[in-house]
């Protein structure tokens, strides 16, 4: 069997938000890597793709939340050229601080113009391995999650996290719609997969299925 791809997390700024680093197996120089949802003061993150040697090949936007998108611009200073991926239902929101919420905090927080539009089913490859994109909206409109059929694993932005879900109270949310995406997308992969969330713990989709207050298989 071969080595599962590795994530790991760096828990950023003030809203705490889990920033990855994914490769496509154990972390060596010159291993391509994905940087996830950058946030606020990424220097740790910069620090550990540079210190393992590994070279970024995408910046994945899992959605463009201000908390999400923060350190876009120093992650791509860091590494030039490194393109950009978001839902295409979120393009705009890069460079609009209304849209991102940054407004809300007294902010101009804005990120890069994506290169790549990501829409449902589009298949994403890191070195050998080949990951999927769920359109998981609800907490925003474009809100993807990024799933490893053969690992078991998924990072699921703020979709879904342990013990509960994202908010539907901001610009752009619905309860409604955040619920049928976890019940008719999230909660049809396998009970083993290991969800990342973009705040607190992992977990997995059977132990949501079971204990998660606010949505039941």
């Amino acid at each position: 069997m071969s080595t599962p791809p590795t994530i790991a997390c760096f828990t950023l700024g003030p809203f705490e938000t889990n920033s990855y680093v994914v490769t496509p197996g154990i972390p060596s120089p010159g291993e391509p890597c994905w940087i996830v949802d950058p946030s606020f003061e990424p220097l740790p993150l910069i620090t550990h793709v540079r210190g393992q040697g590994l070279k970024p090949v995408a910046i994945v936007l899992t959605h463009a939340h201000v908390d999400h998108i923060a350190g876009v611009a120093e992650v791509r200073a860091a590494f030039p050229g490194v393109p950009i991926l978001i839902h295409s239902n979120e393009q705009d929101w890069l460079a609009d601080p209304l849209l991102n919420l940054s407004a809300m905090m007294g902010q101009s927080v804005t990120a890069p113009l994506a290169e790549r539009h990501l829409a449902e089913s589009d298949q994403l490859a890191l070195g050998g391995t080949t990951w999927r994109v769920l359109h998981t909206p609800g907490h925003s409109p474009g809100s993807i999650s990024l799933i490893h059929d053969p690992s078991h694993q998924a990072i699921v932005g703020d979709a879904l996290f342990a013990g509960s879900i994202g908010r539907t109270d901001f610009p752009g949310s619905d309860h409604d719609t955040l619920i049928n995406a976890i019940r008719t997308k999230l909660y049809t992969l396998p009970d083993t997969t290991a969800i990342h969330p973009g705040h607190g713990p992992s977990s997995t989709i059977g132990r949501e299925k079971k204990t998660n207050p606010f949505v039941r298989a």
